[in-house]
């Protein structure tokens, strides 16, 4: 496979599951800006917009509509909804000799449809759509896909962001551990309720919740199944020669966090849980940069190989 077409095929992953895991944080937070009075506006939007990766404005106190339109419909920000979206269509009309008719259309129309404006009793409706659509987008690719590089390199992307997402949604939850979302919140807006229920059957604990949506080996959103999906597509994208030369830095890098995760208690994990979650972030965007390295090389000066007399 051409290196630009798995790049696309990378990074229509991670848009998809960008746009859809920022449409769950965002609905979780600013429906709790919406009935909490007594929550500090201001501090909370900043807080979010920090975990986000996105810029707060200095000049100004930011509201719920402030949050809304940088993080959800503004199609320059990097970590919008609207840019996400824009962002995976834009690679899979790159990639388009690759994209099935069914993804594209469905990228192509979800693109269109995306509003510059949500009303404010609109918001839920909103981000629902966002995830419908996401999850339309997914389930095109995993019915209807080889499970060939094209499926390895879309779903170690959707793998790399999905294990970011959710620890960006933990890390909201320990900056706002007096007046955040509930666990029961946190669990819903991941759909782990019903699956944490199955597996620990009692009301969510901070302990046990936690402990899901880090190291369950079975809920395709915890951390630990996210990454370790990410490492068996890296072995499964990674030529045939060099496959006895040992894991390359993306897998050592991802290797690295999840056995930190592992064999660390969770009590200790939960006592330090932003720090282990900003831990998690930045092995995931230093495995991204080790896969665009490696498989996806843009900076390679082409060479002149002149004609021999």
């Amino acid at each position: 496979m051409l290196s630009r077409i798995a790049e696309s095929i990378f990074w229509i992953g991670r848009y998809i599951e960008r746009s859809d895991g920022t449409a769950r944080i965002l609905d979780v937070h600013l429906q709790l800006l919406l009935e909490d009075p007594w929550i500090e506006e201001d501090v909370a939007c900043r807080s979010l917009l920090g975990v986000m990766g996105s810029a707060a404005p200095d000049d100004r106190q930011l509201t719920r509509a402030d949050v809304l339109g940088m993080l959800a419909v503004d199609r320059h920000n990097a970590a919008s909804i609207a840019y996400s979206l824009g962002a995976a269509r834009e690679n899979a009309r790159r990639a388009r000799e690759i994209v099935s008719t069914e993804l594209w259309e469905c990228l192509n129309t979800t693109r269109a449809r995306m509003p510059r404006k949500v009303a404010e009793d609109k918001v839920h409706e909103f981000f629902a759509w966002v995830r419908e659509r996401s999850a339309l987008a997914v389930g095109i690719i995993e019915s209807a896909t080889s499970r060939d590089e094209v499926w390895s390199f879309f779903t170690l992307g959707r793998s790399i962001e999905r294990a970011d997402m959710t620890a960006r949604l933990l890390a909201t939850r320990a900056l706002t551990e007096v007046s955040g979302p509930s666990w029961t919140t946190i669990l819903r807006s991941c759909g782990a309720y019903e699956p944490y229920l199955r597996t620990h059957r009692g009301v969510p604990s901070a302990r046990n919740a936690a402990e899901f949506l880090l190291l369950d080996r079975l809920f395709p959103r915890s951390v630990l199944f996210s990454i370790s999906r990410a490492e068996q597509c890296l072995r499964d994208v990674e030529p045939p020669s060099e496959r006895l030369a040992g894991p390359d830095l993306a897998q050592r890098l991802l290797g690295q966090v999840r056995a930190d995760l592992e064999f660390s208690s969770t009590e200790g994990i939960l006592d330090d849980l932003t720090a282990r979650m900003e831990q998690v972030q930045r092995a995931t965007s230093d495995a991204s940069e080790a896969i665009r390295a490696r498989y996806f090389p843009s900076n390679a000066a082409p060479t002149w190989v002149g004609e021999r007399s």
